[in-house]
């Protein structure tokens, strides 16, 4: 039989023993593509499974990735319980609501739950008011907004729930903004890292620049500009005036959604290159933020409103002309009847316009939350030490001549500063006798035999014996702290000197200390389980919006000329968060210079910013005979500040009737307790520290104590 042929077969013969041999060639073998192709579509067409073992739940209609068609809906539930909702769409018929594009209808802006449960019912009106200046709802085409809230009422909390609420959400239904900028005192920038951090926990991660190199800044702030999109990884920008400025050119290529200035008097200059460099960034909105009354200086009033919404008030030639001189006329001693009516209404205009983007509420609000304060203003009577020195001070010095001859000149003013250390404690001038400087010509035989400026000697002054009880008997009595403030760097080391004595543990902060270390050190004061008993704090090294609640009584030592420093120092201990009740001590050194400084505080002449020891226009603050008045001493009185008040109220020395009711520590100093003895004081510390040296104390509390209130 004839061997079948291939081509009729039409396939090749194949032995079962043997593989065929296989073409030699370097041609890698490859999968059937079909075959692949229906292996990945038999992957991908198994339905989704839940990752939970046995899991029967429902799978949901949506897939993933895939937008929802149909109603927005807002960010946050504004009919929840306790819900703060800043904006409701306005309600439509139900013949728009067919007309309506579903993709373009409004929603609700609602706050967050986590920051509306934690806000106070004047928190919650402040940043209502805050979201609707920004968003140019109250003056149409302006954005911004002043928070003058009164220190410790919770103006950081406000505006942190601002920024977290334009962040992500708008009535749009999308995030009003992508990025926000605090700009703030550089001992403030840790601080304010800390508060988002407190409040928001970990749902936000702020960018804090607080030092570091030119270079390694600028990286920071281009890498923080150039952040877009709806999930912007730092989308806060924390940052000091001084960094600011230096950095600005930066900051000024992008935009930012939102800009919030602390410490906003800073801004009330707007010739300075930090109100310059702000004001040229593209932002239109801007909050700024100012515990601290704005002074009586009506252009700096022009200049905090005109940065935040400029035009509102013109330009500064207009405002000039149309409000600034009318008011000022009328409000001079010589003025026309029509000039004071016509200064009065421009008044009233100027605040009508401002009231609509400025906010302030005063820290009486507070009292329902806070426990009492206890102020008290502690004259303590000079050492006889101190008296010669300063009789013979008096006696020597030539600004004393020279007022006698109608002159003033820096002389006087160094004078003051001379007085003033004096008060705190003759070591401070101790170096001046040694030089026998004018003034302390022979004045080094006066001081005991064998002294030495090494160890503290609280004897020789009497505000330093008062303090040196004040401490022991708190100490001994309780387990309440002490915050120690004073102007000069010199007393706070007699200070340090006095508590190595005593073995107290303290902690010091001046300007020498970096951000870091101040944000670390307060921290670690605030903890109740610390072990340090006093905080020592100079109070030009920017005490302001310091938290230090774990110290509960104050101890003012010496006045300041301009009484907001005083106030900033002394709101740093009765703030949110404080549980016990705070005392506050001011001390002055009685019939000399300091209690005329604090009547000048009193009598509301603040040196606005001009701090007389900064040797500054002292001609422009005080007529001749004021002047020659600093320089007296009066050793008969217990308390010359009492004796100025011509008071009805006390008889031979005595209070024979209490202050008129509903008066507190806010009032006039006419209307506090007056106590020339011991009987009638609220605090048993000041009590047992009396006999030292004290001669007279003025006291009052900030409000009746309220039970039943948590």
């Amino acid at each position: 039989q004839k061997p079948v042929s291939e081509t009729e077969s039409g396939e090749c013969y194949r032995s079962p023993f043997r593989k065929p041999l296989a073409q030699l060639t370097n041609r890698p073998h490859c999968l059937d593509s079909s075959q692949h192709e229906a292996f990945i579509r038999s992957i991908l067409s198994k339905p989704f499974k839940v990752p939970i073992p046995n899991y029967k739940g429902p799978l949901g209609l949506r897939s993933l990735g895939i937008k929802r068609a149909g109603v927005r809906s807002p960010l946050h539930d504004p009919f929840e319980e306790g819900a703060l909702v800043l904006y409701e769409p306005p309600v439509l018929s139900a013949h728009d609501q067919l007309k309506i594009d579903k993709d373009k209808a409004p929603v609700h802006v609602v706050v967050d739950p986590v920051l509306s449960r934690v806000l106070r019912p004047h928190q919650r009106e402040g940043v209502k008011f805050l979201w609707d200046c920004v968003m140019s709802r109250r003056i149409p085409g302006s954005h911004g907004c002043i928070m003058a809230d009164e220190m410790g009422l919770g103006k950081t909390l406000q505006c942190i729930t601002l920024m977290w609420t334009l962040l992500r959400q708008s009535p749009d239904c999308k995030p009003e903004i992508e990025k926000a900028m605090v700009v703030s005192p550089s001992s403030l920038v840790r601080n304010w890292y800390n508060e988002v951090e407190k409040w928001l926990g970990g749902r936000i991660q702020p960018l804090a620049i607080d030092g570091g190199s030119k270079e390694e800044i600028d990286r920071k702030l281009v890498g923080f500009m150039n952040q877009r999109g709806l999930r912007v990884p730092s989308p806060i920008l924390i940052i000091s005036y001084e960094t600011f400025r230096l950095h600005a050119e930066v900051l000024q290529k992008g935009s930012v959604g939102l800009v919030i200035c602390d410490e906003g008097h800073r801004l009330k200059n707007s010739e300075n290159q930090t109100y310059q460099a702000l004001n040229s960034l593209n932002t239109p909105r801007r909050v700024l933020i100012s515990g601290t009354p704005i002074q009586n200086d009506l252009l700096e009033y022009f200049s905090l409103v005109h940065f935040v919404n400029s035009g509102i008030l013109g330009t500064a030639q207009e405002f000039k002309r149309h409000f600034e001189l009318p008011i000022l006329k009328g409000r001079d001693a010589d003025a026309s009847e029509a000039e004071r009516h016509k200064g009065e209404e421009r008044l009233k205009e100027l605040i009508s316009i401002v009231n609509r983007c400025l906010i302030r509420r005063t820290s009486d609000i507070l009292s329902k939350y806070l426990p009492v304060k206890i102020e008290q203003v502690v004259c303590c009577r000079l050492t006889p030490l101190q008296a010669e020195l300063y009789k013979n001070f008096l006696k020597q010095a030539k600004p004393v001549e020279e007022l006698k001859e109608g002159k003033i000149s820096v002389s006087s003013l160094s004078s003051i500063t001379s007085l003033k250390k004096l008060c705190n404690h003759p070591a401070l001038i101790h170096d001046k006798c040694v030089e026998e400087e004018e003034g302390f010509m022979g004045a080094l035989d006066l001081f005991p035999a064998g002294y030495s400026t090494k160890s503290v000697e609280p004897q020789l002054s009497g505000k330093m014996l008062v303090l040196d009880y004040i401490l022991a008997v708190t100490k001994s009595t309780s387990n309440d702290k002490v915050v120690l403030v004073s102007n000069y760097t010199q007393t706070l080391d007699l200070f340090e000197k006095l508590c190595r004595s005593r073995r107290y543990l303290y902690v010091r902060l001046d300007g020498t200390m970096s951000i870091k270390k101040r944000a670390k050190i307060v921290e670690r004061f605030n903890s109740p389980s610390s072990p340090e008993f006093i905080f020592m704090l100079s109070s030009k090294a920017g005490g302001c919006g310091l938290n230090l609640i774990g110290a509960n009584r104050l101890v003012m030592f010496d006045p300041d000329w301009n009484p907001a420093n005083d106030e900033q120092a002394m709101a740093r201990v009765w703030r949110d968060g404080q549980k016990k009740t705070c005392y506050i001590y001011r001390l002055l050194s009685t019939g000399t210079i300091e209690e005329k400084i604090f009547q000048r505080q009193t009598h509301k002449k603040a040196l606005s910013s001009c701090v007389v020891d900064e040797e500054q226009d002292v001609e422009r603050h005080f007529s001749l005979g004021e002047l020659k008045e600093l320089f007296t001493l009066n050793e008969t009185t217990t308390s010359d500040t009492h004796d100025k008040i011509k008071c009805r109220r006390c008889v031979n020395g005595h209070q024979v009737r209490p202050p008129p009711e509903g008066s507190d520590c806010t009032s006039d100093l006419s209307q506090w307790n007056h106590s020339a003895d011991k009987r009638g004081l609220q605090d048993s510390v000041l009590k047992a520290a009396w006999d030292a040296a004290v001669t007279f104390t003025f006291h009052h509390h900030s409000h009746e104590e309220q039970r039943g209130i948590p």
